[in-house]
């Protein structure tokens, strides 16, 4: 009603255009959501690219409801679909042939058709009445057409089950009935043991003998009525006696008939309990140990029953491979036991860390059943997984807390991951500080704050003088200081003053060190420091004083000349003399300036005439000199290979080594062009080194070669100098040559 009066009064819009749908204008409706759209409007979406289904095999979507439809419209038909090109009758629904719709309803039992005029939308219910049966079929209701609800009496169902034997008990259902919920007792064949299953079930069978085999021993009579039956529990009738005169045709061990030795004098046997006549020969039957080398076989006499255990030993093996001598009676005894040797399995297992320790083992995974317990990556808590290999997965737990700076100022939303650190605040720190100077540095996670900057003045040890522009944090300068007799009408001191100010202050990433030392001190013997060179002394006391009081300037990001403070006087004496290799260095350049040969050019090989090795490595390498030797060889041969090779560059990776080992891989590989890296922790941290083509070079004399010429050209030590240390009493005492004091590296910049 709502479409057919929206089209009437052209109030209703197209959803491609937003245009309103007019009388006479060809339209197209969808038969799943009955919206109308323009013909034209409908055409151009099909052919778009965003009206494709999604898998690209469906056609194009409708604009309202997303169903899929594979043809694209192409004519203007009414509603029903019987009329193309329909006329608009003014007493008639726009876009309608003026016909009965004719079209099935959408219910699937209803058989009627759409007896209304062509309209838009659904079609309505049908309003027949038909007689419809309930869900048992014992009774009939009369109902409208299409009605979806089902019909249910109050009466039991009463249909046959599965079983065949009984009848559903349930009140009138839709559906299957169910499977019958009786039981029935079922006994085995032997008739010893008893079982209950569910009626009708597909254990539900019978031979006429039992229903099902127990496991056990038989045990009925046979049909001598003299023997028990010993086969396991089973459907058919029992079989013969097996000793029976008409069964046994043979001696106990087999080897002869029983007819033989009837005619020896043997007595006919006549029943089943009469003994077998034995041939007098060895027995000769298989045993139960053994191996699949040798098989060992019963030595007694022709004989009934069983044989008896076997005396012999006999080689078998255990689970992983091992042998093991065992005597044949032991074997009959554990013949149905798996033997195993005392072995341990010194395996790793698949986590690298852990043996497997297993005895007799013949897994071949070698899979570790510990726990990993390793740190995790936030510090807290440990790996829970089976031990394995590599790093661990990262914390799975999770705070669901805010996570905030000191202040509070800065916060991190849950969930929060475990080990996050709390976030970077911009603000002045707020914790409380021992003193009450300005504070500088921003708010932060760590418990103690960084020193107090601020400049302040301080005493002396000897609260002799104040010393102005001093770092809070810095510890009491000290001045000695002694008073001699005055010349002149001036005061002479002997002064011996140390001023050193030492301030670390921290701007943003940076970390700024001003360090000034400035130190006058005495000769030997006395001297004495007339006015003039006295306040010098201060001069040079107050411009140290003046450089301090600049690192407020420092700490706010400001820059500070400090050139204004040192004279042009005092910086040439502070420049450093040239010696003779800086004028060699000149003249040379002055050469290539009127030759005009370009600096970076080597013409004369000069450069590499000789590689330049470090006192250090030198010295470093006089302790292990075959250690050197081979990293050289290694060296050279990878320059080589990457010089006459096509790959641009050559690896090669050292075991692991101790820190001074490192070293010297490190400074030797700088003289050979040679890329150098270390890699892992300690005590498995190794070198791994990479030759460049084209940069890498072989120096024209090895180490090795440098250190034997320096000691066939260095001369005879000297013959150590001894003294008498006791005068007076007359011994003669030698004392010992003073030993160096060891050089500690104690740090190792390029590892």
């Amino acid at each position: 009603g709502s479409l057919i009066e929206q089209l009437t009064t052209e109030k209703y819009e197209c959803m491609v255009c937003c245009e309103v749908v007019r009388i006479v204008a060809p339209v197209w409706s969808c038969q799943n959501c009955y919206h109308v759209f323009h013909l034209n409007c409908i055409k151009k979406w099909a052919r778009s690219p965003a009206s494709q289904a999604e898998d690209g095999n469906s056609g194009w979507r409708c604009p309202a409801c997303q169903n899929a439809s594979v043809q694209v419209p192409k004519t203007y038909t009414c509603f029903c679909g019987k009329v193309h090109n329909p006329e608009w009758n003014r007493n008639e629904i726009p876009h309608s042939c003026g016909e009965l719709c004719g079209k099935k309803r959408q219910c699937l039992d209803c058989p009627h058709l759409c007896n209304i005029l062509c309209h838009p939308g659904p079609c309505p219910s049908c309003p027949a009445f038909v007689t419809k049966s309930c869900e048992c079929g014992q009774t009939s209701h009369s109902v409208r057409c299409g009605q979806s609800t089902k019909i249910r009496c109050s009466n039991v169902c009463g249909n046959t089950l599965n079983c065949g034997k009984h009848s559903c008990t349930q009140v009138c259902h839709a559906g299957k009935c169910s499977p019958c919920q009786l039981t029935v007792q079922q006994v085995c064949y032997c008739g010893s043991n008893f079982k209950e299953i569910l009626c009708g079930s597909k254990e539900e069978f019978s031979d006429g003998f039992g229903s099902f085999s127990c496991q056990n021993i038989c045990g009925k009579k046979l049909n001598c009525g003299r023997h028990n039956c010993k086969q396991v529990c089973h459907p058919q009738p029992c079989q013969l006696c097996p000793r029976l005169p008409q069964v046994v045709y043979r001696c106990p061990c087999g080897q002869t008939p029983l007819s033989k030795l009837l005619e020896l004098g043997c007595v006919e046997r006549k029943i089943c309990t009469d003994p077998i006549p034995s041939c007098g020969k060895t027995c000769g039957k298989p045993l139960s140990c053994g191996s699949y080398e040798f098989i060992h076989t019963c030595e007694s006499l022709c004989h009934e029953g069983d044989c008896r255990p076997c005396s012999h030993t006999s080689n078998i093996y255990c689970r992983c491979g091992f042998k093991k001598k065992v005597s044949g009676l032991f074997l009959f005894l554990i013949a149905a036991i798996t033997f195993m040797c005392d072995k341990r399995c010194n395996k790793k297992r698949s986590c690298g860390r852990h043996k497997c320790n297993e005895v007799c083992c013949v897994d071949t995974e070698h899979k570790c059943s510990l726990v990993c317990g390793r740190k995790l990556n936030c510090g807290l808590h440990r790996c829970e997984e089976p031990c394995h290999r590599g790093s661990c997965q990262s914390c799975w737990q999770t705070s669901f807390d805010e996570l905030t700076c000191y202040c509070g100022e800065s916060v991190i939303y849950p969930p929060v991951p475990c080990g996050t650190q709390p976030p970077e605040c911009k603000k002045t720190c707020t914790r409380p500080h021992d003193c009450d100077h300005p504070v500088y540095h921003s708010c932060h996670s760590e418990e103690k704050c960084p020193p107090c900057t601020y400049l302040t003045q301080k005493w002396c040890m000897g609260k002799h003088e104040v010393s102005y522009g001093q770092l809070m944090f810095l510890n009491t300068k000290s001045f000695s200081r002694t008073l001699d007799s005055s010349i002149c009408g001036a005061i002479r001191y002997r002064l011996i003053c140390q001023v050193q100010i030492q301030a670390s202050t921290f701007i943003g990433d940076c970390s700024l060190h001003v360090s000034c030392c400035l130190s006058l001190q005495s000769n030997v013997m006395e001297s004495s420091l007339c006015c003039h060179k006295l306040i010098l002394t201060f001069f040079f006391r107050i411009a140290a004083i003046s450089i301090a009081t600049k690192l407020t300037d420092l700490q706010l990001g400001d820059s500070v000349e400090i050139s204004r403070l040192i004279t042009k006087k005092e910086m040439k004496q502070a420049r450093l003399q040239c010696d003779e290799e800086c004028l060699a260095l000149q003249r040379n350049r002055r050469l290539a300036e009127a030759l005009e040969i370009d600096d970076n050019s080597d013409p004369f090989n000069i450069r590499s005439s000789g590689p330049k090795y470090s006192d250090i490595l030198k010295e470093d390498a006089r302790k292990d000199l075959k250690f050197v030797s081979d990293i050289e060889k290694e060296m050279r041969m990878l320059v080589e290979a990457v010089n006459k090779g096509k790959h641009t560059k050559k690896s090669h990776c050292y075991p692991p080594m101790n820190r001074d080992h490192r070293r010297i891989i490190h400074e030797l590989a700088q003289v050979y062009g040679i890329e150098s890296v270390s890699y892992d922790n300690e005590p498995k941290r190794n070198v791994v080194i990479t030759a460049v083509k084209g940069k890498s070079i072989c120096p024209s004399s090895t180490l090795t070669s440098v250190l034997d010429k320096e000691m066939q050209s260095r001369p005879p030590p000297p013959i150590p100098h001894y003294k008498q240390t006791d005068r007076n009493s007359g011994n003669i005492g030698l004392s010992k040559p003073l030993k160096e004091e060891p050089v500690i590296d104690y740090f190792d910049v390029q590892d």
